[in-house]
């Protein structure tokens, strides 16, 4: 196991302060929750591969006291006393996780177990970063927490789809057997500041291409929905759970309800960006969902959580930040691995 940056003491002196272990801490989500949990005031322990993360993400969080870093895969075991634990270690984009099916398997089932037995060895409350795609192509809409999903266990999805669903499974047993205080969001499509210009996700390849002047691909006839949320209201919804004292031990889904095509989708962002690019058609990838919008009654009776940020204001910050990405100063678009 490789410590690098600074160390941070791990005692608690302030016991309203906590230290909180975030897996996948230099990815796109657990940056962003990061930036939250060290703006609270706790102290915030970074675990990460670099498998996508990346250290851009992370240089911002230097100036934290309370901030230190661990370069570690948490497929091998390791020790550190925390009082809470956010598993967000996967990659969760298709061309990512499909490039090394195996690894994809083993980081959902054994780091979710290495995790789950630190929080069951420390008595830390652990949060799961579960996904809608443990409903697969569903046959029910919207997709509600009872439903059990229409998934393929022998396709190029399953390394994902399923380790998901496993380690939902070793949550539960966790809690059963050994009182384990878990928390498990199934989080649905989410954009932002921070996604990887070659993240393969519907958002993050759209913008790209429209800043290209590359041709749009919609895969399909573009009339497949999905639902996308704003990184900023998703990690409210991360921290609420989290801090949920009516203890909420049953998935819930995180996303926002409101649907709009890949159609339209494509569309907006050639408007917003005034692009250039035609949107073209292509084959639809195996086991591609073709409807996708959460039911998130249970998150707002219980949590009293729902979206805010609209579709248009999202996408806005996100173009600003992919235009960064990819300009030089001199004007001259790039690629940015």
């Amino acid at each position: 196991m490789n410590i690098a940056f600074k160390s941070t003491t791990l005692s608690l002196e302030n016991t309203e302060t906590r230290t909180i272990l975030v897996a996948g801490g230099a990815g796109f989500l657990g940056s962003h929750l990061c930036d939250q949990l060290l703006h609270a005031g706790h102290k915030v322990i970074c675990v990460d591969n670099f498998s996508t993360g990346r250290m851009e993400n992370l240089w911002h969080l230097l100036r934290f006291d309370t901030f230190s870093f661990i370069r570690h895969d948490i497929i091998s075991s390791f020790d550190v006393p925390v009082d809470e634990i956010y598993n967000l270690a996967c990659p969760a984009s298709p061309p990512h996780y499909q490039a090394d099916p195996i690894h994809t398997m083993k980081t959902c089932v054994f780091g979710s177990l290495n995790l789950l037995e630190l929080a069951a060895r420390h008595q830390a409350r652990i949060f799961q970063a579960s996904t809608s795609e443990v409903y697969g192509d569903p046959q029910v809409h919207p997709q509600p927490e009872s439903y059990w999903g229409n998934v393929n266990s022998f396709g190029p999805r399953s390394c994902y789809d399923e380790g998901k669903r496993s380690a939902e499974t070793l949550f539960r047993d966790f809690h059963v057997r050994y009182g384990v205080d878990i928390r498990i969001a199934r989080i649905f499509n989410t954009y932002g500041p921070r996604m990887r210009p070659d993240d393969g996700r519907v958002v993050s390849n759209f913008i790209v291409q429209a800043l290209k002047g590359q041709d749009i691909t919609v895969y399909g006839d573009g009339s497949q929905t999905r639902s996308f949320c704003y990184v900023d209201d998703l990690i409210k919804g991360f921290v609420r759970l989290m801090g949920d004292q009516s203890a909420i031990h049953t998935p819930v889904n995180l996303g926002n309800p409101v649907e709009f095509t890949v159609r339209e989708l494509a569309e907006q962002i050639v408007t917003m960006t005034g692009s250039s690019s035609k949107i073209v058609y292509k084959t639809l990838p195996i086991d591609d969902p073709r409807q996708r919008r959460p039911d998130i009654t249970v998150a707002k009776r219980e949590l009293g959580w729902e979206p805010s940020v609209a579709l248009t204001d999202g996408l806005k910050s996100t173009v600003s930040y992919f235009e960064r990405q990819l300009v030089r100063p001199s004007g001259e678009l790039v690629e940015v691995a």
